[in-house]
């Protein structure tokens, strides 16, 4: 399917963006074919319980991690989607993506719900940093152990980014969410409050997924090809 609607016609946009979208950079997603968690048990390296029981091994991988993200780069998506935040005057991004591809091009209004690989934290002491050492080995804070600042499986979406993005879904009139599986809740039921608001909803994907039902158009195609057919009118 094919559109006339174009993202400049619009005044609160926001984007929702999820494993799909840097697929085209090629890191894999996490569910779809060929995806992380058919390879890797997520109960070995990607839960609390993990870290608890062997920090150091939950580390090795997530190191792994980051060195194949360093190894991508971002794509014309997500150089799309900041260009749109530079020339429009509300443009929100809501990611499920850890990667760190969106701030990386300029994307600042940014909600990361799963957080970030470039971000560490330790619990005991309540510290937080950027660091993007590759590969990261100093595993201790003064107080404990620092942890990858994502959200892993059993873990809890921060109340504050959860809260904003909601806020900024309700009162978009365009939400368009690109490559997300439907699958991973809450953020799975985001798309729901700008339906419920009468936002205009734009689904990119090239295959329907169990939220498809959610928006009013849904491409089936990828992220960039998408992008350049919405930005059409705008200097992207």
């Amino acid at each position: 399917m094919t559109t006339d609607l174009r993202i400049k016609d619009f005044k609160r946009i926001v984007f929702f963006t999820g494993a799909g979208l840097s697929a085209e950079s090629g890191i894999p997603t996490y569910r779809g074919q060929g995806g992380l968690w058919h390879e890797y048990d997520w109960e070995t390296y990607a839960c609390q319980k993990a870290f608890d029981r062997d920090p150091a091994a939950v580390w090795k991988f997530h190191n792994m991690r980051r060195a194949a993200v360093a190894a991508c780069a971002p794509n014309k998506a997500h150089l799309a989607i900041a260009r749109c935040e530079a020339l429009l005057p509300d443009v929100t991004v809501v990611t499920q993506n850890i990667d760190g591809f969106h701030p990386l091009v300029g994307s600042r209004n940014l909600f990361e719900l799963h957080g970030s690989l470039w971000r560490v934290r330790c619990d005991t002491c309540g510290a937080i940093k950027d660091n993007r050492d590759l590969p990261f080995e100093d595993l201790r804070c003064g107080k404990g152990w620092w942890r990858p600042d994502i959200v892993w499986f059993g873990d809890h979406l921060r109340e504050d980014v959860i809260e904003g993005a909601s806020k900024a879904i309700s009162a978009c009139d365009l939400l368009v969410s690109i490559g997300t599986s439907g699958v991973v809740y809450p953020a799975a039921q985001l798309p729901r409050l700008a339906q419920r608001a009468g936002a205009v909803t734009i689904e990119i994907n090239p295959e329907p997924t169990p939220m498809s039902d959610a928006y009013e158009v849904c491409l089936r195609m990828g992220a960039s090809e998408a992008m350049a057919l919405l930005c059409q009118g705008l200097d992207v």
